[in-house]
């Protein structure tokens, strides 16, 4: 990053003496007057420097993770203890002028994560004094205290958030989230969905958002009693009502994301695709100035973009890279000066870099025709991980390590990959599984819910786990023919597809969405009008998660078993039909789900990613 050039004004004094003409005797001109001494000449103030950095999506991973490179090197990228490395030195530069902020979904991805329900996260975003918060659609997926991730009668829907709200010495903000009840932010978030803060004199509003497409991309159940407001209204509410309380800039903190297919201009945002950019269309409709920054997330895409003059970041996620917005207020009008504005989208967080490329990032490195590690640094000085968060996180972990080490007694002979978009591998591996412990006719799982790819090699829970973090239980709905193909109508008019088992289904492509054009048996027959069929999936859907709460209310009583009462996880339901069957994960061929690409008639753009 370069910093700013400190403008002078250098004031010149120059006097111009007249003579007075006179006939006798004549009057000697005067010498004329020096300029000051440059010593004298007053510079004008210096602007302020306010550094904003921003994460996303950590989704639990405080640790690194590792890539492999093709000569078996093992290279670490992300990780909290890095990353406060990189904020040390970015404080050391700029004394009391850093905000360090998170744009949501903290939790739910990692073993350990989730079997703290959060905790060991909130404890190192602690340490690294984190200044606010997001409040994302993850945050709500714990549910109660305790193992249940979803709320029975009695149950606190938010007990697993509140304490972790109660833990955190930051705010998270979701100033558009209220009780359906009262109308007002609910009482148990402690803030009013923004904040005030100062930074080398400058005061700081910071406000909240939340997707508005909460409840479909959480359990709805957890999120029953809530309301999320469009993004547009309640954030030009809060703007003003930080400004009207003194805050000279306003910085948002959104999980609401934006998905950019270039990098290389960050003033060219014309490659922000709109129709999967909340915060694009947020931006575009609020008036200009309204919004100094924003630190996104949601979409897990690199952005370093202007929009409509407002600097956005954010990453790709998981703690492996931060964002910078560097804003200059000017110290006599109190306003930020949006043409010395630096910003970058994306810094990989690395212990070690390769010396020519100057990164850790794994693509890149993967791509080098040779490379050099060497310890990381940034910005001229060395990155040296907070060794005192090392030792925390190191303790955490090693009571899960055991545990992410398990071996399951089950081979997967090649890796099994996701495809959010499309029929994956995984997807189909799991949707077959998911009917053959089941014993049902179909089985469907949304492709958002798979959240890694399985690597080849012995099955182990740590790796089973990061693909299925979720404690979803397995559930069945029984349904006619019509009834099964409003289902999957519904599963494939949005983002995504559904993974299917017992059915061979042909999907339109419509604006980034897709669109069920025929439904049929496997061996390609029509489905039997008269057949109840019995279908499995994870209760997140049964429950109207992914788009199906409009036909599930359309059932008859007692059509859904969210199987409640089950001892097991979806998860560990799986595994255990694995190790009793014992033999190895293998792919079955691709050919379930064939698209095609609509020319007109599209349906208007459905919800984004969990």
């Amino acid at each position: 990053m370069t910093s700013a050039i400190r403008p002078f004004r250098l004031g010149l004094l120059s006097a111009l003496l007249a003579a007075c003409a006179s006939s006798t005797p004549p009057v000697p001109e005067a010498a004329p007057v020096a300029p000051a001494p440059p010593s004298e000449v007053k510079a004008a103030p210096a602007p302020l420097r306010i550094t904003v950095v921003g994460t996303n999506d950590l989704h639990g991973w405080v640790m690194p993770s590792r890539a492999t490179l093709p000569d078996g090197t093992g290279v670490d990228q992300g990780g909290l203890a890095t990353l406060a490395g990189y904020v040390s030195i970015l404080r050391a530069e700029n004394p009391d002028g850093v905000l360090l902020l998170d744009g949501g979904d903290l939790f739910q991805g990692t073993l350990a994560s989730n079997l703290t329900e959060g905790e060991v996260v909130i404890s190192a975003m602690n340490t690294l004094a984190y200044d606010a918060s997001a409040l994302g659609n993850h945050e709500f997926d714990y549910g109660p205290v305790g193992p249940r991730s979803v709320a029975l009668d009695g149950d606190d829907p938010f007990g697993a958030l509140k304490a972790r709200i109660a833990q955190a010495r930051f705010p998270v903000l979701g100033v558009n989230v209220t009780d359906s009840q009262t109308g007002a932010i609910p009482t148990w978030l402690g803030n009013e969905g923004m904040r005030l803060v100062e930074r080398r004199g400058v005061r700081i509003g910071i406000l909240g958002l939340a997707t508005p497409h909460t409840p479909q991309v959480t359990n709805p159940v957890n999120v029953a009693s809530l309301r999320f407001a469009p993004l547009a209204q309640s954030a030009l509410a809060a703007a003003q009502a930080l400004r009207a309380r003194g805050a000279e800039v306003v910085v948002a903190v959104a999980h609401a994301g934006a998905v950019c297919k270039r990098q290389d201009d960050p003033r060219d945002a014309s490659s922000c695709d709109r129709g999967d950019s909340e915060i694009v269309e947020l931006l575009e409709t609020l008036p200009e100035g309204t919004l100094d920054a924003v630190v996104a997330g949601h979409t897990h895409q690199p952005v370093g973009h202007f929009i409509r003059g407002t600097p956005v970041i954010e990453t790709s996620g998981r703690g492996r890279a931060f964002g910078l917005v560097e804003l200059f207020v000017d110290p006599v009008t109190r306003k930020v000066l949006p043409e010395q504005t630096v910003l970058q989208g994306s810094i990989p967080v690395c212990a070690r870099m390769d010396a020519t490329l100057g990164t850790c990032d794994e693509r890149k490195l993967k791509a080098a025709k040779s490379l050099e590690l060497v310890p990381a640094t940034f910005r001229g000085r060395p990155v040296v991980a907070d060794a005192a968060m090392e030792s925390q996180l190191t303790a955490a972990f090693a009571r899960v390590e055991q545990e992410q080490k398990r071996s399951l007694g089950v081979r997967v002979p090649t890796a099994l990959t996701r495809n959010y978009d499309a029929e994956s591998t995984l997807g189909n591996v799991l949707a077959d599984a998911l009917r053959e412990v089941s014993a049902t006719d179909v089985a469907v799982i949304n492709s958002g819910g798979l959240r890694a790819d399985l690597p080849a090699g012995e099955l182990t829970y740590g790796a089973f786990y990061e693909v299925l973090p979720f404690d979803n239980t397995l559930a069945v709905i029984t349904v006619s023919a019509a009834e099964l193909r409003k289902l999957l109508e519904a599963g494939f008019g949005r983002k995504g597809v559904l993974q299917v088992s017992g059915l061979k289904v042909r999907v339109e492509l419509c604006n980034g969405a897709s669109r069920l054009t025929s439904v049929t048996l496997p061996n390609g027959k029509p489905l039997p009008a008269n057949k109840r069929f019995r279908v499995a999936m994870p209760d997140f859907l049964a429950r109207g998660g992914g788009g199906l709460e409009d036909v599930l209310k359309t059932l008859a009583p007692g059509s859904i078993d969210l199987g409640e009462r089950q001892a097991l996880t979806l998860r560990d339901a799986l595994v255990e039909h694995w190790k009793t069957r014992g033999k190895p994960l293998a792919a079955p061929a691709l050919g379930r789900i064939q698209r095609d690409t609509a020319t007109a008639g599209c349906p208007a753009e459905a919800a984004g990613k969990p």
